[in-house]
């Protein structure tokens, strides 16, 4: 919807303005998306550990060492991008977008296996690249589409429920739910894959391990999604005013759609 303003301008130039804020999202979506797969399971970062001789130690390994992979730091990212999507380019636009994801995963995982599979030079780094990168897009392509249809689907949910209003509820909601689906599915196929091999040992145990790293996983994405709550408020603000479209009244449309 269309909001009169003194400051309208062209239809044209409208659309394009739109088309180009829809480019933003979506480019910044997929390439934080190409970017937590090629990183995956690469490298941990320790945050702290608990127990042993040392007791409680901060970025040192220990006998229960909470640990992140390094593809996480990108992840938040894309749930602000197609919750911005979802706000002012409706549900469709958003799992559209979230299929493209989907196809650039498969992408990915084409482009590194006929990089193995092609003669060349012995590159050690980039086969233990590729090794961890299948696991990692293996299960980051199950969690993917599991956690992003998730939040879409709740996003629009909270939308329609709240009649527009509440952003910080669809936002927070949608964002910390599927960030659950996705923390879980994610380290449980990583594991079944083999991408945490290296991570354990004789001594391990399994369960306390995955629990673990699901618990600091989502604990990085709850963090994040409530960091970005008062940034989805100004860019909502702000885009609201740029494309001249009112949020508030899109959920209108979403109930038409959903037939409600």
């Amino acid at each position: 919807m269309v909001n009169p303003s003194p400051n309208s301008i062209a239809v044209e130039q409208l659309h394009e303005r739109r088309e180009r804020v829809f480019l933003v999202l979506a480019g910044l979506f997929l390439g934080s998306l190409a970017m937590l797969n090629i990183l995956g399971v690469s490298r941990f970062l320790v945050l702290f550990s608990v127990g042993g001789d040392a007791g409680f130690q901060w970025g040192q390994w220990g006998k229960l060492s909470f640990a992140v992979a390094v593809g996480v730091l990108p992840y938040p990212i894309t749930f602000l991008c197609t919750d911005l999507i979802s706000e002012f380019y409706g549900r469709r636009r958003a799992n559209f977008v979230v299929w493209v994801g989907l196809l650039l995963n498969g992408w990915v995982m084409a482009i590194l296996w006929l990089g193995g599979i092609l003669p060349g030079t012995e590159s050690p780094e980039f086969f233990k690249i590729r090794h961890l990168a299948f696991g990692a897009v293996t299960a980051s392509m199950i969690a993917y589409l599991l956690a992003q249809f998730v939040d879409v689907y709740l996003f629009h949910f909270w939308k329609r429920l709240t009649n527009g209003k509440h952003l910080w509820l669809r936002n927070n909601g949608s964002t910390m739910i599927s960030q659950m689906v996705d923390a879980v599915a994610v380290i449980l196929i990583t594991y079944k894959a083999g991408g945490l091999d290296e991570m354990i040992h004789d001594d391990t145990h399994i369960p306390t391990l995955l629990l673990t790293l699901i618990a600091t996983g989502y604990l990085v994405k709850f963090l994040a999604a409530l960091l970005d709550t008062p940034v989805i408020y100004l860019a909502v603000h702000w885009l609201s005013k740029f494309l001249q479209i009112n949020p508030h009244a899109e959920h209108v449309a979403d109930r038409e759609e959903a037939g409600i």
